[in-house]
C-alpha cells in the first residue's frame, strides 16, 4: 500500500499553495502595512454555511481495512469541495470524532494511506471516535476566498457528520475535535477561532502571522555563512561537547550565528545541517520577488542594507556572469535526456521541441542555487529566467512554481544573445527578515529595534507575514475561541520555530486572563522535529511527536466531556529566542519522559579498543503521565534501537514512571560513537499498543582509541 503523503519539513508543495492564494487575491486580504500588521477577523458561526448547504453522499459501504468501519464519502452539491467518514461498530463508538486538517487542500482519502502509528483512521475507532477528512476544497479553492480552504469546508464536512451520526447512533450532538500541523495548525486555529465547529482543537508545529517568509531567510542566511563552520558547531553542542558554539567562529559568523539563534532556530537543529537544505525557500524567493520587486535593486545601493556595505563573504558568494547563448537545448537532444532523465513535461510545456534550457559559451563556478539567467539583448531583453541544474555549460531552466506557460519567452531566446547569469537577487532575500520588524509582541525582533523601539533597519512598506498566513489559512491567530486546546510544539524545530508557541500562548493569554489554564495546554516535545512521520531523519538525534499528538486528543476529550483536566503545560522560559525547558521531569511537566545518561559517570567517555564503557539511565515521568513501557539502545549511532532492555521491578520504582537502566557495551575499532537510549511511556502501561507511545532520548559521548 502506498503510503499518505504527509507534510515534510520545508517542502515546497505547502508553501507554493498559500504564497498563490496570496498572490491571486485571496479575496480581501489584510492591510498589512508595517503600522498595523492586523487583519479583519471573518467570523463564520452559522449552523449551516450557504456556500455548503447541499450536501450528498455517493459511496456508502462497509469495509474491513485497517479495521472494520462504515466508510461514508461525498461533498456538497455545485462545489469541489469532498469529505471521507470513517464510523466505527456501535459497540467501539462513544459519541466522539477527530478531525485531521492538512497544510493545503489535498484528497479527502489520505487517511486511507497511512499505516501503523500513522493510522489515523485505526487511532480515531481506537479512541472511541469516527475519523473526518475533507479535500478542503480542492486545489480549485486557492485563488479565491481564503476562508473556503481555510477553515469553511472542515467545518462544513464536521457538521454534517454530526448529521450522519446521529442518523447511524441514535439522537445526540458528538463532539468534535480538530487537529492540524505546519499550515494546518494555521488552519486548525483559525477554525476553531472562526466556528463552533468542534469543541476541542489540538494545533501542532505552529507558526506565527510573521513566520513567513522570516524563517526561512535566517535558515538560508546562515547555511551560506556557516557552511564550512557547522562541524564545529554541532560538535559543540554535542554531549561531551565545549558548549560553546561560537568558539571556532570569525567575528561574522558568530554575528550570523547570533542573529538566527535569536530569530529562534533551535541550535541543535544543525544537526542534520549537510541535508536540510533549503527546502521551501526558492518558491518562497519567488513569491517575495513578485511582492517586493523594489527590495532587490535597494539592497545594493540603500546604506542600511546589507548589500550597500557587504562583507567580504557576500562579495565572494556573488555572481554576475556575463555570457553567450550558444546553442537551444530542446527535450528532444541528447544533452536533456541525459541531464532530466528523459522527457519532463515540467520543462517543455508537452511540447517536445520547447527549449527547456541553453548551452552557453562558458558557465562560473560557485553556486548556482537561486541564481537567474538574465536575457541582456534580443526579442527576450529585459526578461529573466529561473537557473535549474546546471551540466558542464548548459543551463537548465528552473520549474516554474506558479504555474503558467513560459513557452514564449523560451522562444524567445536565441543563438547569440547576450545572458547574465545572476544571483544578486538570492543573496539579498538573505537577510529580509531584518526590514520586516513586526509589532513589539514578536520579541525576537528586538534584536533588530534600536532606542525607543524603532528598527535600526531600513523597513519594506509591508509586512509578508500576514499577508500570507491570511492568504494561506483565512484569518491571523486572535487567541479567542471557544472550547479547549492544546498546543503541541517541537523543540528542534527547524521550520516553525518554537518561540512562536509561546506567542500565540500569549494571545490566548490577553483573551482569557485567569481562566487560561481553564482552557489551554502547551507542550513542548524534546528532540523533535517539524515533520509528523513515525520516522525521523536520524533516530539517534529525533523522535517522532505523534504519540504526544495522539494522546492530547484524548486528553482533550476527557477535558471537554467528562472535566477530566490533562496535566499542566510545559514549565519553560524564552531567553533570546530559544525556549527553554527545566532539567528535572517534576519541573518540565507536560507528558514526555525525561531521559539522562551517562557513559562511565560522564557526559563523555574515552576509552581503548575492546574496554567496556558502562552506560547508565535514568528515566522520569511527571506526575500523572503513565508508565515506562520500553527502553532501547543504539550503540553505534545505525539508528536500528536493535538492543531492547527489559522495564522490570528491579530497575523501576513502584509506580512505573521511573526507570534505573545499566548496560555494558565494549566497542572494536576505534572512532567517536554517540550511543542513544530511546525510552518510551504510555498512559495506560500498554507496552503492546501503537497508540500514543511517547519518547525521547539520552544521547552521550564515546571516545574510541
Amino acid at each position: 500500500m502506498r503510503r499518505r503523503k504527509r507534510f515534510v519539513p520545508g517542502t515546497s508543495w505547502v508553501i507554493v499553495t498559500i504564497v498563490v492564494t496570496a498572490l491571486t487575491g485571496g479575496g480581501a486580504r489584510p492591510a498589512c502595512s508595517q503600522q498595523n500588521g492586523a487583519a479583519p477577523r471573518t467570523d463564520v458561526t452559522e449552523t449551516t454555511d450557504p456556500l455548503f448547504k447541499e450536501p450528498y453522499v455517493d459511496v456508502d459501504e462497509w469495509r474491513d481495512k485497517p479495521v472494520r468501519h462504515r466508510y461514508v464519502h461525498g461533498g456538497f452539491k455545485e462545489t469541489q469541495a469532498r469529505f471521507s467518514f470513517y464510523f466505527p461498530l456501535k459497540e467501539q463508538y462513544q459519541g466522539r470524532f477527530f478531525q485531521h486538517i492538512t497544510p493545503v487542500p489535498s484528497s479527502e482519502n489520505l487517511a486511507q494511506q497511512s499505516l501503523g502509528e500513522e493510522d489515523n483512521i485505526g487511532f480515531a475507532i481506537a479512541s472511541g471516535g469516527y475519523f473526518v477528512e475533507t479535500n478542503e476544497g480542492s486545489l480549485s479553492a486557492l485563488g479565491g476566498d481564503p476562508t473556503i480552504s481555510g477553515y469553511r469546508v472542515n467545518a462544513a464536512a464536521a457538521k454534517y457528520s454530526r448529521i450522519l451520526a446521529a442518523q447511524m447512533y441514535g439522537p445526540h450532538r458528538p463532539y468534535g475535535y480538530a487537529w492540524g500541523g505546519s499550515g494546518g495548525g494555521f488552519k486548525t486555529i483559525s477554525g476553531f477561532e472562526n466556528t463552533d465547529a468542534w469543541d476541542g482543537a489540538v494545533p501542532y508545529v505552529i507558526g506565527s502571522p510573521e513566520a513567513i517568509p522570516n524563517v526561512f531567510t535566517a535558515r538560508t542566511f546562515a547555511l551560506r555563512v556557516l557552511k564550512d563552520r557547522f562541524p564545529s558547531i554541532v560538535d559543540a553542542l554535542e554531549p561531551g561537547g565545549s558548549g560553546d558554539m561560537y568558539r571556532d567562529l570569525n567575528q561574522e559568523e558568530q554575528d550570523v550565528l547570533r542573529e538566527v539563534t535569536r530569530m529562534g532556530f533551535p541550535p541543535q537543529g544543525w544537526f542534520n545541517y549537510k541535508t536540510i537544505g533549503l527546502g521551501a525557500f526558492p518558491v518562497l524567493f519567488g513569491a517575495i520577488r513578485q511582492m517586493d520587486h523594489a527590495y532587490f535593486e535597494e539592497f545594493w545601493k540603500v546604506p542600511g542594507y546589507l548589500g550597500s556595505n557587504p562583507p567580504q563573504s557576500l562579495l565572494h558568494a556573488r555572481i554576475q556572469h556575463k555570457t553567450t547563448v550558444k546553442k537551444i537545448v530542446t527535450a528532444a537532444d541528447p544533452e536533456a535526456r541525459s541531464a532530466l532523465g528523459g522527457v519532463d513535461t515540467a520543462w517543455q510545456q508537452l511540447k517536445a521541441q520547447a527549449p527547456v534550457g541553453y548551452q552557453l559559451e562558458d558557465v562560473p563556478t560557485g553556486n548556482l542555487e537561486g541564481a537567474f539567467l538574465i536575457v541582456k539583448s534580443g526579442e527576450a531583453a529585459g526578461k529573466d529566467l529561473p537557473v535549474g541544474k546546471v551540466v558542464g555549460n548548459v543551463v537548465f531552466i528552473g520549474i516554474n512554481p506558479f504555474g503558467g506557460d513560459t513557452s514564449q519567452l523560451l522562444n524567445a531566446i536565441k543563438v547569440g544573445d547576450h545572458v547574465v547569469i545572476d544571483n544578486s537577487d538570492f543573496l539579498a532575500v538573505e537577510t529580509y527578515h531584518r526590514h520586516q520588524v513586526p509589532t513589539p509582541d514578536f520579541y525576537v525582533w528586538d534584536q533588530f529595534r534600536g532606542p525607543g523601539g524603532k528598527p535600526i533597519y531600513p523597513q519594506r512598506p509591508k509586512l509578508l507575514g500576514p499577508m500570507i498566513t491570511y492568504g494561506g489559512s483565512g484569518s491571523l491567530q486572535s487567541g479567542r475561541f471557544k472550547g479547549k486546546m492544546i498546543v503541541v510544539e517541537s523543540l528542534m524545530d527547524q521550520d516553525a520555530f518554537p518561540w512562536q508557541a509561546d506567542w500565540y500562548r500569549s494571545k490566548v493569554k490577553a483573551a482569557l486572563g485567569d481562566r487560561l489554564d481553564d482552557s489551554f495546554r502547551l507542550w513542548f516535545t524534546e528532540h523533535a522535529l517539524h515533520g509528523d512521520q513515525e520516522k525521523q531523519e536520524d533516530p539517534t538525534h529525533t523522535v517522532s511527536y505523534l504519540g504526544i499528538l495522539q494522546q492530547a486528543l484524548r486528553d482533550l476529550s476527557a477535558w471537554v466531556e467528562k472535566g477530566v483536566e490533562p496535566p499542566p503545560s510545559t514549565g519553560y522560559k524564552v531567553i533570546d529566542g530559544q525556549v527553554v525547558v527545566p532539567a528535572t521531569a517534576v519541573e518540565r511537566r507536560g507528558i514526555q519522559p525525561l531521559v539522562t545518561l551517562t557513559a562511565n559517570g560522564g557526559p563523555r567517555a574515552d576509552v581503548h579498543v575492546d574496554q567496556p564503557v558502562n552506560l547508565s539511565a535514568t528515566v522520569e515521568l511527571p506526575p500523572h503521565t503513565g508508565k515506562i513501557v520500553a527502553a532501547e539502545w543504539d550503540f553505534e549511532g545505525e539508528g536500528t534501537f536493535s538492543v531492547v532492555q527489559k522495564i522490570k521491578e528491579s530497575n523501576s520504582n513502584r509506580s512505573g514512571t521511573g526507570v534505573t537502566l545499566t548496560i555494558s557495551h565494549t566497542y572494536s575499532k576505534p572512532g567517536t560513537y554517540f550511543p542513544a537510549l530511546r525510552a518510551t511511556s504510555q498512559r495506560q502501561g500498554d507496552a503492546n499498543t501503537r497508540y500514543a507511545r511517547i519518547h525521547n532520548l539520552g544521547r552521550v559521548r564515546v571516545v574510541v582509541k
